[in-house]
């Protein structure tokens, strides 16, 4: 529900190879774990909004623009970037995309705005080259007002070979629903989070396992405002509690594991900081600044965050705080504020 919304995409990290796009149609890429960077235009697309991209490996990259009708729309590269083939297209004028998630190089989903009632998903099985719609007798009804804030690319999850999970808000209560056969079909659960207006609910969410599960979120209009913005699942996300210990310092728009890490840890990050929790998400430690819209990792060393006018930093020290390799991407144009990252070692795993 990025109509709603203007924090940037997902972000997914590893030391090498890095896709990064944000608005004004920017992609870049970096082979060099973020030394450099290149840019990598989509032709045509200077004016989309780009929330959210996969990397497969150096050369193949899944590209997600959002907007109303049309304008919502997924790329494919298999060239680093040098062309871009447009693989779907929005035809619905009330269709609006959210997010994409890949269980592996093949295996794929889309999450979009309820349309007729409904939350939209499309699944593709080679690997984003061709988009199907699932029947909607397979989502459970939204509420009034519901839908999915593009805020980092990771309001939608997946694990394993066919769990996923995503997050909405914006209705009279913040959701998690989840299916478990890759997306065919789906169950809606409530949780104990505010969604008290259209800008707040939960914005982000995560899994370690199939059972452990961590949720955030806020109000993004009042960022500042803390409390009551993450749940927990013990159970694979059938339900959900508050976390009881303190909470992040204000609303988060992404949240990510450091893998590998024990006790469990995560880094939250949002407009007005970073927050990292060591027991799974049961309390968080302030960071503090500079804020960033999204994160991720993929080794406990390996972990990134992006952030406002193309910012990137990485993470040092077992995820514990924003490193000295902070830079600016050459974002090209000054209005490219808005951004996504995806992060790997040349084969993207199974599970996130």
């Amino acid at each position: 529900m990025s109509r709603r919304s203007r924090p940037p995409g997902r972000s997914a990290a590893s030391p090498t190879v890095a896709w990064a796009a944000g608005t004004s149609g920017t992609v870049l890429r970096t082979i060099d774990g973020g030394q450099t960077w290149r840019h990598r235009p989509v032709p045509g697309a200077a004016d989309l909004d780009f929330r959210d991209i996969e990397a497969i490996n150096a050369e193949t990259a899944i590209l997600l623009s959002i907007g109303e009708g049309d304008r919502s729309r997924i790329y494919r590269t298999d060239d680093g970037g040098q062309t871009w083939e447009l693989r779907y297209s929005n035809r619905d004028p009330a269709g609006f995309l959210d997010a994409i998630a890949f269980w592996n190089a093949d295996r794929g989903l889309a999450l979009g705005d309820p349309v007729d009632g409904r939350f939209s998903i499309l699944t593709t099985g080679d690997g984003g080259r061709t988009w199907e719609p699932i029947a909607p007798e397979g989502m459970p009804p939204a509420l009034p007002g519901e839908a999915a804030f593009a805020a980092s690319g990771t309001c939608l999850t997946v694990f394993g070979d066919r769990l996923s999970w995503f997050v909405t808000g914006g209705g009279a209560m913040a959701r998690v629903f989840r299916s478990e056969d890759g997306g065919t079909s789906w169950t809606a659960h409530e949780t104990p989070v505010r969604a008290d207006n259209a800008s707040s609910g939960l914005f982000s969410v995560a899994f370690r396992d199939r059972d452990h599960g961590v949720a955030v979120g806020g109000d993004y209009r009042d960022p500042e405002r803390a409390g009551g913005f993450v749940a927990l699942s013990d159970d694979g996300g059938r339900s959900w509690r508050l976390a009881p210990g303190t909470p992040p310092a204000g609303y988060r728009s992404a949240v990510a594991f450091v893998p590998g890490a024990e006790p469990p840890a995560l880094i939250a990050v949002g407009p007005t900081g970073s927050d990292r929790s060591e027991d799974g998400g049961e309390s968080w430690n302030p960071l503090g600044p500079p804020g960033f819209h999204a994160v991720g990792f993929a080794g406990d060393e390996a972990g990134w965050a992006v952030g406002e006018e193309g910012a990137i930093s990485r993470f040092v020290g077992r995820g514990t705080e924003p490193g000295p390799s902070r830079r600016r991407l050459p974002s090209g144009p000054p209005t490219a504020s808005a951004w996504s990252a995806s992060i790997t070692n040349g084969v993207r795993p199974a599970t996130r």
